[in-house]
């Protein structure tokens, strides 16, 4: 029953979508909803600015007021003056324009612009880590496939020694041990392919979730040339880095924009001048009272004068969190700077591992044939063959998985240094 549902799955092989890696990458930027809400949420930052200049442009309001009222009507409680109030209809404009708050509107349109240029950064943060994510997944899958290949092989070549061991049992040639332990061989072996499947099942459910599909998808992945060779300058990488991560980028957008929010509160302390200005008609009206026309400007210089520490409080905290911003910074260079030198020791023990996988499968390759000769010579026992088979297949998964690992490791390598983007 698994053979057959295998021999289905390999069936289906021929439907699958070829797919590369930089065809995946470009997929998962296009389709993944984490890299289109944080472009989202970055254009949503670019309306703030808007927000903050709105302050230089002048405001203008219409107004329609229509009155009644007794003869000689004041206003006599709820407020310091008591005007009169006379029947009217009136509709006018009213204009009101900052003439100047020494700064304040300019550092908080500045702080707001850092703050959009963050969002973008961050923007970029989230597809290195989609792309990451990608090709983690898409290394991982060809592993996992590979590896699959390797334990139906494995089940193949061990079903081949029991079936010829078994018939070699029947003609009183070999013991029943000998038959035991190869089926036990045997049984390992398809032990092996059922975890071999399920781990290629789960990493291509992963790999269409890094793509961003909703459901698992099939695909028939492309192989993936092998990196360049690897610089052993270390301190240029992290120099690199400092320059390229989109993480960096941020803090000091975020920084930028701390600094000119702590400017923009330190001018509350200042005056505001305005300019105001309204006009309009007054075509229904008491002509002893009202003209039929009315039109007046003025000056306002509003002086904060005591608030409760309210100023004071708004200035600190924001001198404060700019301190803040410039500390995050450095401990932020410092950890990129750490996590660039671990990945670059983890990719050469990767690449390290490459050779010495390699030795270790043409090792374990002599060893079995050695060994399936000399049973076949009945000069050693099953037990010598089994262990030989045993090993053939770790080295076998082993070259398998430092391939793939390398390729891992350097595309990690490539995000701790800014260039996967």
């Amino acid at each position: 029953m698994r053979r057959a549902g295998w021999l289905l799955l390999c069936g289906c092989a021929f439907a699958q979508t070829r797919l590369s890696l930089p065809e995946a990458e470009a997929l998962a930027v296009k389709n993944h909803p984490a890299v289109s809400a944080a472009l989202l949420t970055a254009l949503a930052a670019n309306q703030v600015t808007t927000e903050a200049r709105s302050a230089y442009f002048p405001e203008v309001i219409g107004s329609f007021t229509g009155a009644g009222a007794l003869t000689g009507t004041r206003l006599a409680a709820g407020a310091l003056n008591n005007p009169i109030i006379y029947d009217r209809a009136a509709s006018g404009l009213t204009i009101a324009q900052v003439i100047t708050d020494f700064g304040r509107t300019s550092n908080l349109t500045a702080s707001a612009r850092e703050r959009a240029q963050a969002q973008q950064d961050n923007a970029q943060v989230v597809r290195a880590q989609v792309l990451l994510q990608v090709d983690r997944a898409y290394f991982t899958a060809l592993r996992t496939q590979n590896v699959l290949t390797v334990a139906q092989q494995t089940v193949n070549a061990r079903q081949l020694v029991a079936d010829q061991v078994a018939a070699l049992a029947a003609s009183k040639l070999k013991s029943g041990l000998d038959v035991s332990f190869a089926n036990v061989n045997l049984s390992e072996a398809k032990l092996l392919l059922a975890s071999a499947q399920n781990d290629a099942a789960a990493a291509m459910a992963e790999l269409s979730t890094a793509l961003g599909y909703a459901a698992p998808q099939s695909f028939q992945l492309e192989e993936a040339p092998m990196p360049s060779g690897l610089t052993q300058d270390v301190a240029a990488l992290i120099d690199e880095a400092r320059k390229n991560r989109p993480e960096l980028a941020q803090l000091r957008a975020q920084q930028n924009a701390a600094d000119s929010y702590a400017r923009a509160q330190r001018a509350l302390s200042f005056p505001t001048v305005s300019a105001l200005g309204g006009v309009g008609v007054v075509p229904a009206r008491d002509d002893a009272q009202l003209r039929g026309r009315y039109g007046a400007v003025g000056l306002n210089i509003s002086v904060p004068v005591f608030n409760g520490h309210l100023f004071t409080a708004l200035r600190t905290e924001a001198d404060l969190r700019a301190q803040a911003a410039q500390r995050d910074e450095a401990d932020l260079e410092n950890r990129v700077a750490r996590d660039v030198q671990v990945a670059w020791l983890n990719t050469q023990t990767a690449h390290d591992r490459l050779g010495l996988t390699a030795e270790l499968l043409k090792q374990a390759n002599d060893a079995l044939d050695l060994a399936t000769t000399r049973y076949n010579l009945q000069l050693s026992s099953i037990v010598e063959l089994s262990q030989a088979q045993l090993n053939q297949t770790a080295a076998e998964i082993a070259s398998t998985s430092a391939r793939y690992d390398y390729q891992l490791q350097r595309s990690v390598l490539a995000y701790q240094v800014g260039e996967l983007r």
